[in-house]
């Protein structure tokens, strides 16, 4: 699907050029276009990148493969960017949406293959107002990777709340399966901030003002961006030695609870002990035992028994081993 937005001296048009009029709009003066190919097929992307933006055949290829690290490439008529969106739900769990931009002097193409939230407000809100003032492509390539960071906070705030869940779960030492729930989260943690980290650099790199496609003006927006980004791979690394804390609680917790177990098997076949023995004792097959032919031997070994059993489970309690 195609979505055309046309600027005429910086504001938006009515109009909704087809495919075959975009290459004569591209040389004209004070026109600016956003083209947005949302799943588009194969022919649609030729008839718009290659035929009417002349984007370069690698460019187009590196459009169609799904990229998992972010990217920036300058040519000489335009600048590729890659970068990706964000989304977390514990059930879903992670999942990141590619965007691809061909940003030129005064056009504008994305490329995705999946519905953005951020790109969808981004054209949501230039067509209510139509009368907003848009200097050039590169404030639209700006406002997209903003709002892309901006619905970061929505992943954000569901891992913080299942770090703080596993964290609640482990004081309280409630039943299940924390380790696997401890990793999986750790992991997500991981993917998180290695989808960060590289799109910080590129955001950073952009910031310099070392590609004529971004206006001087813009720079300290994007500088805004790669705070916020640092901010957010902070927090995920803070989040990531949080968990190791509640981890290495969780397994200390699970083996002392081990040992009190083995503690209390020991301490009951200790208890037994004085039965054993005089049990044994009485249980040998000698023919001449003075204590057999006693008539008070039955009740005599019964109070050895009862007297030795209950000194040595009070000795264990004592001890705290019950």
């Amino acid at each position: 699907m195609i979505h055309t937005l046309l600027f005429r001296d910086n504001k938006l048009t009515p109009e909704s050029p087809g495919v075959e009029t975009l290459s004569s709009l591209v040389g004209e003066t004070g026109v600016m276009i956003w083209v947005d190919l949302d799943s588009a097929t194969d022919r649609e992307i030729k008839s718009v990148m290659q035929d009417a933006f002349n984007v370069h055949p690698l460019t187009i290829e590196d459009c169609i493969q799904e990229s998992a690290l972010p990217k920036v490439e300058e040519m000489e008529e335009y600048l590729y960017l890659v970068v990706h969106a964000v989304d977390y739900t514990r059930a879903d769990k992670f999942s990141t949406t590619e965007l691809d931009l061909v940003l030129g002097r005064n056009f504008l193409v994305t490329f995705h293959r999946g519905p953005l939230k951020s790109l969808a407000v981004a054209m949501d809100r230039f067509r209510r107002n139509p009368a907003t003032l848009v200097r050039g492509p590169d404030r639209i390539a700006h406002t997209l990777i903003d709002l892309i960071v901006e619905n970061y906070k929505p992943a954000l705030d569901a891992l913080r709340q299942e770090v703080e869940d596993i964290e609640e779960a482990v004081v309280a030492r409630a039943a299940g399966n924390l380790t696997h729930e401890i990793v999986e989260t750790r992991e997500n943690l991981s993917t998180l901030r290695q989808t960060i980290r590289p799109q910080r650099e590129i955001v950073t790199q952009l910031a310099l003002g070392k590609t004529p496609f971004f206006r001087p003006k813009l720079l300290p927006y994007l500088r805004d961006i790669s705070d916020d980004l640092v901010r957010i791979e902070e927090q995920a690394k803070g989040w990531s030695e949080q968990l190791i804390f509640a981890f290495r609680l969780h397994l200390n917790r699970a083996s002392h609870e081990a040992n009190d177990g083995i503690r209390v098997l020991t301490g009951l076949t200790a208890v037994t002990i004085p039965l054993l023995l005089i049990g044994s004792w009485f249980a040998m097959n000698f023919r001449n035992m003075p204590l057999l032919t006693s008539k008070g031997a039955y009740w005599i070994t019964l109070v050895a028994m009862v007297v030795s059993t209950a000194g040595m489970f009070l000795y264990l309690k004592r001890r705290k081993w019950f």
